[in-house]
């Protein structure tokens, strides 16, 4: 229990992946205030001597919050329970703490620093992949080989990437570990990255995820041919907590897209549905591995 939680017993315990989540569920809730008040963004926007925009960003919970913006819109609301402002301002003070990564921020870029928070908040993850395998089921040495890929890296930023990695996958370890849904290319798992030993090791490390639990893989076969998520790899996160939609997680070059508007969620999900249809059944994932081992 935290030090906060073990005080105030009404207080739940911090949502998992830190201040990303709390700025998100922060942000909801003062929307759902405003909306509630009447108040447009713009009126609240000149309460903390802000813009629409700023208040826009907070409520999307982009930003990190000040506890006098946060109490000034609250009084603008006509929230004046003094329990309610607490919990409110104590989960904005939240909203400013590093979570564990951040100690990997010179090699994180600030866009892939949410999606590591998010990961680390997800009941469940479902990913699809083209190239790679996926991050949470990399071996130390294909993710060293993944990491060398890019003709800027330092060798120290290689080793630093490898950590953050393998930090990110502890999350699989934990009781109440997320379900992760990996759907991989076989091209992933026929191309030899980092060398036939390395690869050999990795498929071999599959094979054990397979066979956990809150893991399932689904391998789309080479004979598919042009299947319906040609665009490339995506992610989707959904989360235990009902005030946080799914997001899709679109990553690219030196960007990534979060997307979370219904619109687009169910376009991904239907997406996933059929590349789902489209592989091999999750019976058959231990045997295409057996069988590109041995070609190996």
């Amino acid at each position: 229990m935290t030090a906060a939680a073990s005080h105030a017993h009404h207080q739940p315990d911090p949502p998992r992946g830190g201040p990303t989540v709390q700025r998100i569920l922060l942000g909801a809730q003062l929307r759902r205030l405003r909306e509630a008040s009447g108040h447009s963004r713009e009126a609240a926007g000149y309460r903390i001597r802000g813009s629409e925009s700023k208040i826009s960003r907070m409520e999307l919970g982009r930003v990190g919050f000040k506890g006098r913006d946060v109490a000034d819109l609250l009084t603008l609301y006509g929230v004046q329970d003094e329990n309610r402002r607490a919990t409110l301002l104590s989960l904005a003070e939240e909203t400013n703490t590093p979570g564990w990564w951040h100690r990997y921020s010179d090699v994180l870029p600030g866009w892939f620093e949410v999606y590591v928070g998010l990961e680390e908040a997800a009941s469940r993850i479902r990913c699809y992949e083209v190239q790679f395998v996926p991050g949470l089921l990399q071996t130390e040495d294909y993710a060293r080989a993944v990491a060398r890929l890019d003709p800027d890296v330092r060798p120290d930023d290689v080793e630093q990437r490898v950590g953050l990695r393998m930090a990110r996958q502890r999350l699989l370890d934990r009781p109440d570990a997320p379900h992760l849904w990996a759907v991989v290319d076989e091209a992933v798992l026929s191309r030899p990255l980092g060398g036939r030993e390395v690869m050999r090791a990795q498929l071999r490390r599959l094979a054990e995820f397979a066979d956990l639990p809150g893991v399932t893989l689904q391998v789309v076969p080479f004979e598919c041919g042009g299947h319906a998520a040609a665009g490339g790899p995506f992610s989707i996160l959904r989360f235990a907590e009902p005030e946080l939609p799914d997001v899709v997680y679109l990553e690219q070059l030196t960007s990534a897209l979060y997307l979370d508007k219904p619109d687009d969620i169910e376009r991904y999900l239907a997406v996933m549905e059929r590349l789902c249809l489209d592989a091999e059944p999750v019976s058959a994932t231990q045997d295409v591995i057996a069988r590109i081992l041995n070609s190996l």
